[in-house]
C-alpha cells in the first residue's frame, strides 16, 4: 500500500473511532455496561465534612434569608427550617469543643473521658441554674458545667476559631512615657516678691509729692516726695556733730539710727559728705514698677506704719490655675505650661509650675497650681483671666496599657489578660497618670502582658455571669 492509501486509512479510522464514542457517550453505554468503576476513577473525590454538634439552639430559613424559629417550622411552600447547633453559632462556651473531642474520640476508638457534671446552666445567659438537665421556655437544652471549670470562674474562654468574629484583639503593655495637655482656666496675679509698700516709720509730714498716680510706670530712684520727722532730724543732727568730731563708734550707731528710722541709704551718705541736716528729705521709689496705690498727699502727717504708696515689678508676673482633684497625681514642679489671654488673640506666653497649693478648695474641689510667667513687655495685666495648658503625665517611663484596655465601673478597674489558648483572664489593676492614648498602670499588669482592647466588655460581662452562676451553684449545692 503506498502512502497517500496509508494515510486516507488513518483519518477513516480516527473518525470512526470519534464518531463512535461521541454516540456511547449520549447514549449512555458506559452506564449501560455497568462501567462504574471508570464512574469512580473519573469523579472528583469528596471531602469529608464535620457534622455539627451540640444541641438545636435555633432553627433558619433554609434559603438564608433573615428568618430564625426557637421551635421546628416550615416555609410557606412546605419545606422545613435548618437546625442550628451549638457548633455552628458563636458561643463562649466551650462545649463545641468538647463535643467534637467526643467525636474525635469515636472515630478513633478511643474511650472518651467522663467528666462529672456540676450543675446546668440557662443558654440564654439569665441567672437561672439546675442541677438536673431541662430545657428553657423556647425548647432549648441547659448547658452542662463540668468539674473543673470552677477552678477560675471569672476566666473567660472563646474557641479559637470564634476569636475572630467576637472582635478580640489584644495589645502588650509596655513601658513609655504618659503625658498630655491638660486644659484649666487660670487668673493673672502679681508675684507678691515684687511689691513693694513705701510707709514712715516715725511721725512724719509730708510734702512736695511727686506728680504720679495710680497705673504711672516709675522708675528705681525717682523721687516720690519730700518729708520731715523731729525724730529724724534729731538722729541726723547726732550723725553730723559725730562725723565732725570723729568718734568713729557714735558715727556707726547713728548710721545706724537714721537706717531703722527708714532714711533712704543715699541721705545718709549726703549727710555724711556735708556734715549737714536738710531741712527735709527725699525719699526715692525702691524699684521699677507700676503704682499700684497713693496715699501721700502735700501736707499730710503721716503715722508710723501708714502706706503712703504701693509699688509692684510686673516684668514677672505669676498665674493661678484651678486644676480639679483628681488631676492632681499628673501635675508636677517644673512642668511646661502654655498661656493664652482673649485680649491678645494670636499669643501664646510660655511659663514653667512653680508651686502646687497644699490646699483643695470645699466647694469647687480644685487646687491652685501657680505658674512663673515673664512679662517683659508688660501686656500681662493683672487680674485677666487666662486660658492654661499644662504638659501632665509622668516624667519617667512606666508601664502603660491603651486606654481602650481598661474598663473602669467606678467601684474597681480591669485590664483582661490574654492568657492563650482564647482563655482571658480579668485582673483589677490600680490607675496612675492618664494620658491621651495610654493610661499608667501601677499595680496588676507586668511590662509584655497581651491586655484586650477590644471587645472586652463583651468579656466583662461574660465573666460576671460566670461567676454569679458560679456562686449560685455553689449556694444551691449547700444542704
Amino acid at each position: 500500500m503506498n502512502t497517500p492509501s496509508r494515510v486516507a486509512a488513518t483519518l477513516s479510522l480516527a473518525v470512526l473511532l470519534g464518531g463512535g464514542g461521541y454516540w456511547a457517550g449520549i447514549n449512555d453505554l458506559g452506564r449501560r455496561l455497568g462501567l462504574r468503576g471508570v464512574e469512580q476513577a473519573l469523579a472528583t473525590p469528596e471531602v469529608p465534612m464535620t457534622a455539627p454538634t451540640g444541641a438545636v439552639i435555633y432553627y433558619r430559613n433554609p434559603d438564608g434569608l433573615p428568618q430564625f424559629s426557637a421551635s421546628p417550622r416550615n416555609t410557606d411552600d412546605g419545606r422545613p427550617f435548618v437546625a442550628v447547633r451549638e457548633s455552628e453559632d458563636v458561643s463562649f462556651s466551650d462545649a463545641a469543643a468538647t463535643s467534637n473531642k467526643t467525636v474525635e474520640a469515636a472515630e478513633t476508638g478511643a474511650k472518651p473521658t467522663e467528666r462529672k457534671v456540676l450543675y446546668y446552666r440557662n443558654p440564654m445567659g439569665l441567672p437561672d441554674t439546675s442541677k438536673v438537665p431541662k430545657k428553657d421556655s423556647m425548647g432549648m437544652d441547659y448547658i452542662p458545667v463540668y468539674e473543673g471549670e470552677q477552678s477560675d470562674v471569672s476566666t473567660v474562654k472563646v474557641p479559637l476559631g470564634k476569636l475572630q468574629r467576637t472582635g478580640v484583639k489584644t495589645a502588650t503593655a509596655e513601658m513609655a512615657s504618659i503625658s498630655r495637655k491638660m486644659r484649666v482656666p487660670g487668673t493673672v496675679t502679681l508675684d507678691e516678691r515684687l511689691v513693694s509698700i513705701i510707709s514712715m516709720r516715725t511721725d512724719s509730714f509730708v510734702d512736695d509729692v511727686a506728680d504720679v498716680t495710680t497705673g504711672d510706670h516709675i522708675g528705681k530712684g525717682e523721687k516720690l516726695f519730700r518729708f520731715y520727722s523731729k525724730d529724724i532730724a534729731t538722729a541726723a543732727s547726732e550723725y553730723a556733730a559725730g562725723r565732725t568730731g570723729g568718734r568713729e563708734d557714735d558715727d556707726a550707731g547713728s548710721a545706724l539710727r537714721l537706717k531703722n528710722l527708714g532714711v533712704p541709704q543715699e541721705v545718709i551718705e549726703g549727710i555724711a559728705k556735708t556734715h549737714q541736716v536738710p531741712a527735709s528729705m527725699a525719699y526715692s521709689a525702691p524699684r521699677d514698677g507700676i503704682v499700684l496705690e497713693r496715699m501721700a498727699t502735700t501736707g499730710m502727717m503721716a503715722k508710723p506704719g501708714d502706706v503712703l504708696f504701693r509699688i509692684a515689678d510686673i516684668s514677672d508676673v505669676w498665674v493661678i490655675a484651678d486644676v480639679p482633684e483628681y488631676d492632681l497625681a499628673s501635675i508636677r514642679i517644673g512642668a511646661q505650661a502654655d498661656i493664652t489671654v482673649r485680649s491678645l488673640p494670636g499669643r501664646t506666653f510660655k511659663g514653667v509650675v512653680d508651686l502646687i497649693y497644699p490646699e483643695v478648695d470645699m466647694q469647687t474641689r480644685t487646687t491652685k497650681v501657680r505658674i512663673e510667667l515673664p512679662n517683659p513687655d508688660g501686656v500681662l495685666l493683672f487680674n485677666m483671666y487666662a486660658d492654661v495648658g499644662i504638659e501632665a503625665g509622668a516624667a519617667k517611663p512606666v508601664i502603660a496599657v491603651p486606654n481602650s484596655a481598661v474598663i473602669d465601673t467606678g467601684d474597681r478597674q480591669v485590664v483582661f489578660i490574654d492568657k492563650g489558648d482564647g482563655r482571658f483572664e480579668p485582673k483589677d489593676v490600680k490607675f496612675g497618670v492618664r494620658g491621651n492614648d495610654s493610661t499608667e498602670i501601677r499595680q496588676g499588669v507586668v511590662a509584655g502582658d497581651k491586655v484586650v482592647v477590644s471587645a472586652n466588655f463583651l468579656l466583662d460581662a461574660e465573666s460576671n455571669l460566670n461567676s454569679a452562676l458560679s456562686a449560685m451553684a455553689i449556694e444551691e449545692a449547700k444542704p
